[in-house]
């Protein structure tokens, strides 16, 4: 067995290994690479390997730093299954749609420009037809099934408990008599989430190769983080404030609307108007509600056992047309607004924060991962100042962050998570998805619990089993 690292190694995006075994090339993951916008151009067009040679594509996830560059897989070559679970499957139409679009619109701007400077113009990585053209590839399988794959090799997935539909993925192969089992977490969830149930581990592995997003970090909420979530509301609100919270379309936005709900009926919060602010929130939500089987058990109890949608109440509105959008600008009352990205990088939220971040009664509340340089971070990391569209605006409201709500395992659970293979069996374990701070602490901590072979893979190395 041999393991490339392609993408996702040393950094947090475009996640990309792939796995050779008895004849057959399988690749784990094929994530958009994400960054300045030549070399995001470079690294997304050329594959280091031929993707006519892949034989099969196991998807963890529908994020789309580990999906988002399949339909130029598929456009350079790969004519093979894309096996992930059937949430992960919608999940990616629909978000493979988006980002297409997003790239085409991208390029009218850029071309604009281009042109008026006699610059030669630019394609999209992809666009809209190139994620058509590969949507028949995708095949649902469900957990827990062990899926032939190849020449005595299986593939199961696991629940992740990162998002719907997330999962671990165990490769198990005989190779010339000699059994492997190679675990790949995916991104890693955490225990007692809302919606989701708990991660299911992967076990008894001779390699693994895990994310390390938090690392180095603990996630610091304690307490009720409910109570909390409802103390900020209540409080903005008393003040006559808004409410604003930058939230991932998927996966985050829903998560905020189960714990808005329950807090409504409880008369925990004031009785104020909550707007879901993003069209692609707006059909991730229904993917969730065709999904409730892979709900966990609190969320059958608190909802569906009486027939109740947990993403669905009466002080809720979903905003969809530019028209509606634009209206929140006007709202003299206290009200919630959720909007996307929950990195302030683009989108719907870039308008709410360039009408709210300079009144004192409002309050930005980030409920998630930032990542370094994006305007979400800046703002949590306490900058006064910030450039919105361009334009500087003084950062006077109240801001808050709570990571509770974070859908990624910290150094805790990570550790946690792979204490369910023993040390002599466990041969080697791989750090990706993670930058150099994140991961680096946590050799150490694998390596006094008796994980001595435990290594930060550089990009384009390759490990033979």
């Amino acid at each position: 067995m041999k393991i490339q690292f392609l993408g996702g190694a040393q950094t947090v995006t475009g996640s990309m290994h792939m796995v050779s075994v008895n004849g057959l090339n399988i690749l784990l993951e094929c994530g958009l690479f994400q960054g300045r916008r030549a070399e995001m151009y470079e690294r997304n067009q050329k594959f280091t390997f031929d993707p006519k040679e892949v034989d099969i594509l196991l998807l963890s996830h529908a994020h789309i730093d580990h999906s988002g560059n399949i339909p130029n897989l598929v456009k350079q070559g790969f004519k093979g299954k894309i096996l992930a679970t059937a949430p992960t499957v919608d999940l990616c139409k629909l978000m493979l749609h988006d980002s297409a679009f997003i790239q085409e619109m991208d390029v009218v701007h850029v071309n604009k420009i281009r042109a008026k400077s006699h610059l030669p113009l630019v394609e999209p990585i992809y666009g809209i037809k190139d994620v058509e053209a590969c949507l028949d590839q995708f095949e649902a399988i469900h957990y827990n099934d062990s899926i032939t794959i190849g020449n005595q090799v299986t593939a199961t997935f696991r629940d992740a408990g990162h998002i719907l539909g997330s999962a671990g993925i165990l490769i198990e192969a005989n190779e010339k008599g000699k059994k492997i089992r190679l675990g790949f977490t995916g991104d890693l969830g955490r225990p007692d989430t809302a919606i989701l149930r708990d991660p299911d581990p992967l076990r008894d592995l001779d390699y693994l190769i895990t994310e390390t997003t938090y690392g180095n970090r603990f996630h610091t909420h304690t307490g009720d983080p409910e109570e909390e979530l409802a103390n900020l509301i209540n409080k903005t609100a008393q003040r006559g404030g808004k409410v604003i919270i930058p939230a991932f379309a998927v996966g985050r936005t829903q998560q905020i609307i189960y714990h808005l709900h329950k807090l409504f009926d409880q008369d925990r919060i004031h009785d104020l108007p909550i707007y879901v602010d993003s069209p692609m929130a707006v059909k991730a939500t229904r993917i969730f509600q065709k999904y409730p089987d892979f709900m966990d058990r609190q969320t059958k109890r608190i909802f569906l056992d009486d027939h109740l949608d947990p993403f669905k109440f009466k002080r809720l509105t979903y905003v969809e047309n530019v028209q509606e959008s634009k209206n929140l600008n006007q709202l003299l009352v206290p009200a919630i607004i959720i909007s996307a990205s929950g990195m302030a990088e683009g989108g719907r939220i870039l308008h709410h924060l360039k009408n709210n971040i300079e009144d004192p009664k409002n309050l930005i509340l980030f409920v998630g991962y930032s990542a370094k340089h994006t305007l979400a971070r800046k703002i949590m990391d306490g900058e006064k100042e910030v450039r919105i569209f361009g334009e500087p605006h003084h950062v006077k409201a109240e801001i808050k962050t709570l990571d509770y709500f974070s859908a990624h395992g910290d150094r805790h659970g990570i550790l946690e998570y792979v204490d369910f293979s023993n040390p002599v069996k466990l041969k080697q374990i791989f750090l990706v998805h993670g930058e150099p701070e994140q991961a680096n602490t946590l050799i150490d901590a694998f390596r006094s619990k008796g994980y001595l072979n435990t290594t930060y893979p550089e990009l384009g190395s390759v490990f033979e089993c």
